[in-house]
């Protein structure tokens, strides 16, 4: 009798044993990945190709795998055309783990621009767009900043975009809420009179610089990432001590789960001996 009792126990210690070791392992795994964000790891760097025709993000600064060798994608447009671009930088690939941000945090942009297009722009003649940029969390639009006094005679543009976070950024689904960048420009072509004189260009373009720029300009995304995750998460309303600790400790509430019935376990047993 005495030996059954303590290969139950013996069974129950191992049981809690790994489960405590096996289930903090996999989260870890996930935060050591240097392409996605953690407290350690909060800057999403840009890369694209030359074209503007794809753009994606994550945050490992050096892994600019396919990005355009020129560190930078442009369009060019006839003379006196509408110089007009409008593409999404989205995560290359989903979050692993959900994104938890400060609210009352400061999401830090920095973007570098060229742009060769006409300076005015009669709104009730013409398309009117001026530089933009949205956040998006997944497909839902959480922020927009308009930026109409950019340089337009094909200078590059340092532009900073700093956003005061809310309840709403505060935390960001993984697989289904990955931070994107969306970015606008619609703006009439040049067409002055210069443009006839004898090698003068007069073409239109845009572009726009990634992270691995040979001009070391900073292109990149600051966010307030923060360890904290959310009472209950995961099912059920995350009351009492077990929900709390489950929430703080990653598999607490498998190790938890497998000790009760591990322990009524035992406790059925005893009572049937004694009775």
């Amino acid at each position: 009798m005495q030996a059954q009792r303590t290969a139950q126990a013996f069974g129950l210690a191992l049981l809690l044993a790994l489960s405590t070791v096996a289930a903090p392992a996999s989260a870890q795994d996930a935060a050591q990945d240097p392409k996605q964000p953690s407290v350690d790891n909060p800057h999403m760097h840009f890369w694209g190709d030359s074209g503007l025709n794809n753009c994606w993000t994550h945050f490992d600064g050096n892994d600019s795998a396919g990005s355009a060798s020129e560190g930078y994608g442009e369009e060019t447009f006839p003379e006196g055309q509408q110089v007009e671009v409008e593409f999404s930088c989205n995560m290359q690939e989903n979050l692993k783990q959900d994104l938890y941000l400060d609210a009352n945090g400061t999401l830090t942009f920095e973007f570098v621009v060229s742009v060769w297009s006409a300076d005015a722009c009669d709104a009730d003649q013409q398309e009117c767009i001026p530089l933009t940029f949205t956040l998006m969390k997944g497909s839902t639009e959480i922020a927009s900043q308009e930026f109409p006094n950019v340089d337009k005679s094909g200078n590059d543009e340092v532009i900073q975009w700093n956003l005061n976070a809310n309840e709403t950024m505060a935390r960001w689904n993984r697989s289904t809420e990955e931070p994107q960048i969306h970015v606008q420009f619609s703006w009439p072509g040049y067409s002055g009179i210069d443009c006839i004189l004898p090698f003068t260009d007069c073409s239109g373009e845009f572009r726009f610089f990634y992270t691995n720029n040979a001009e070391n300009y900073t292109v990149e995304a600051n966010y307030p990432v923060i360890n904290q995750t959310i009472p209950g998460e995961g099912g059920g309303d995350g009351g009492g001590i077990g929900g709390a600790v489950s929430d703080a400790i990653p598999g607490f509430g498998l190790v938890a789960g497998i000790g009760a019935l591990a322990l009524a376990a035992v406790g059925a047993s005893r009572f049937s001996r004694e009775e």
